[in-house]
């Protein structure tokens, strides 16, 4: 290992507690083969960029074997990697270099479903009584021969589908191509954690679990019942799909799921230092499915759950309301906040009318999310403030879109690829046509750009985290909000003997704050340029404060 070069392994077990991680999506960081694809060997190249930023680690959307219905996240094969990405190989290398960098890899587990490609579904639908039969959520029709029950798809239509051999229904929550796995088989539990194991083996440092609150239904089948339209929430699905019209009783969150995350994190304990953040996918009680989740310190690591990546602009007191019932609910669990990913427009465009889209708007916001209790994932493209890409409907790939075009345009706007330079061929992200097309508005925002602009987007999420490193309580601190007007969002962070105040001010106006302490020490390196006077903190429009209370 290079002089200099601390190993992954040196780092504490806690790491992850606060931890600043960058989700990578495969299919448009950075082609290395020519044929319009992402793939492992781009992540590895790139790699300095993202430790540059000064993020403790990646997360990595699945590069699986897959038939790639819903871009990898209908596996076929959990313990290799699709050859369009590369090879075990290249995996390898990958951690490797990353851990050389000082980065931890994270990467995705789909443990709710599979590919109706996979050896186990297709074994399971060639009979009744195969030793795979139960492996599935399979059930018989009603005596009219509609499916067993109400439950419906996120991506639209009912989530069952009937099959000719085995003449019954088998569950899919998501795409046809994906059935539920039954996870009350302990023998299903057990596959699904030796295919943990495996990636633990290869180095992996933790995993992002996917649709974690689905890994269960409820045995009896139960209809959901139908939820009050004021009560209907589409930041899970799009407000044009009919999944919002029920409440989600009986198809996810059931409580059997504890008793098998207890199971993971007896496996995770077992290769120390690695942890898991699970993704909590429901509009109704995800602030208590994230306390079920991570309280006791015997379930994972953390979760994330869809508050803050909702239509909802970041107002004060909207952002108090989350953070006040997170505090609230959560008490010893711990959040992973996140702002954008790989499933919901991109915040730049999707609170551009709510809060505005400027780039001081963005460096705003990315201090909001920065200094909030808890980890932090950031998504491919948000350090350079990219919106959400416009594209056409023949440039579509996502099926959820297709099905749901133009109400809903998919996800394919916040996966166009990565831009690395402005004058390069398909913004130096391929030289081949791209999977999906290359916007020319993110152009002009182009990694070398703005690596070479000290006041760029990308400069200001480098020199943020780098203030957040250097002030403990920002990243394992407790939380206490600091009630002000309903333009200044004000909280404090406290770890150990120092307090800092955090004060953020969302409105197009100056404005100034008192707060209780006896004095504010301003700290210097936020890159904002609010001062305090004694009690007194006097803040710019759409700026921020940062002091250590004496």
């Amino acid at each position: 290992m290079s002089e200099g070069i601390v190993s992954s392994s040196a780092v504490d077990a806690d790491w992850w507690r606060g931890a600043v991680i960058y989700q990578v999506y495969p299919r448009s960081y950075q082609d290395t083969t020519g044929d319009g694809t992402g793939d492992l060997k781009g992540i590895t190249e790139r790699l300095p960029h993202i430790a540059s930023l000064g993020v403790d680690a990646l997360w990595i959307s699945p590069f699986f074997t897959s038939p790639m219905r819903d871009f990898g996240y209908d596996v076929s094969d959990y313990c290799d990697v699709d050859p369009m990405f590369g090879t075990l190989g290249d995996f390898k290398a990958l951690v490797e270099r990353a851990h050389e960098l000082g980065l931890k890899v994270m990467i995705d587990q789909v443990l709710s479903h599979s590919s109706s490609e996979h050896p186990w579904f297709i074994e399971s639908r060639s009979s009744r009584d195969n030793d795979k039969a139960d492996w599935y959520v399979w059930a018989d029709a009603k005596p009219d021969g509609t499916p067993p029950n109400n439950w419906l798809s996120i991506f639209g239509g009912p989530a069952w589908q009937w099959d000719t051999g085995r003449r019954q229904y088998y569950l899919h929550n998501f795409l046809a191509t994906q059935p539920d796995l039954n996870l009350h088989n302990a023998e299903v539990q057990d596959a699904l954690l030796e295919a943990v194991r495996f990636w633990l083996d290869l180095g992996v440092d933790g995993f992002r679990l996917d649709t974690i609150n689905f890994y269960f239904h409820d045995r009896e089948l139960r209809n959901n019942p139908p939820l009050h339209p004021e009560q209907r929430n589409a930041s899970i699905a799009p407000d044009v799909n009919p999944y919002n019209f029920q409440d989600h009783l009986f198809d996810k969150n059931q409580p059997e799921n504890l008793e098998f995350l207890k199971r993971l994190r007896r496996l995770l304990e077992t290769f120390p230092g690695s942890a898991a953040v699970g993704e909590v996918g429901d509009a109704q009680r995800g602030l208590q499915i994230v306390a079920d989740y991570t309280s006791g310190g015997d379930k994972v690591h953390m979760c994330y759950s869809f508050d803050l990546l909702s239509e909802t602009p970041p107002t004060v007191d909207h952002l108090s309301t989350v953070v006040r019932s997170f505090e609230e609910t959560v008490k010893d669990g711990w959040a992973c906040w996140a702002f954008s990913n790989h499933d919901v427009q991109r915040h730049a465009s999707r609170w551009a009318l709510g809060f505005g889209g400027t780039p001081q708007h963005l460096k705003l916001l990315a201090a909001v999310l920065l200094s909030l209790r808890g980890s932090v994932c950031i998504y491919q493209g948000e350090e350079l403030g990219l919106t959400e890409a416009d594209l056409q409907f023949e440039d579509l790939q996502d099926p959820y879109g297709i099905e749901f075009w133009p109400s809903f345009k998919g996800r394919d706007g916040c996966r166009t690829p990565m831009v690395w330079g402005v004058e390069e061929k398909h913004a130096g992200f391929s030289q081949a046509k791209p999977w999906l097309p290359v916007s020319d508005e993110h152009r002009s925002q182009a990694v070398d750009r703005q690596h070479a602009d000290p006041d760029s987007v990308l400069n200001h999420y480098r020199g943020f985290i780098a203030f957040r490193k250097e002030n403990l309580p920002l990243i394992k601190g407790n939380f206490e909000l600091v009630s002000q007007n309903d333009q200044v969002f004000c909280f404090r962070r406290r770890f150990g003997n120092e307090t800092i105040i955090c004060a953020f001010n969302m409105s197009d106006e100056t404005q100034t704050v008192r707060i209780a302490d006896e004095s504010v020490e301003t700290l210097e390196g936020s890159g904002f340029n609010g001062h305090a006077d004694g009690q007194t903190i006097t803040i710019p429009p759409i700026d921020a404060y940062f002091g250590l209370v004496g």
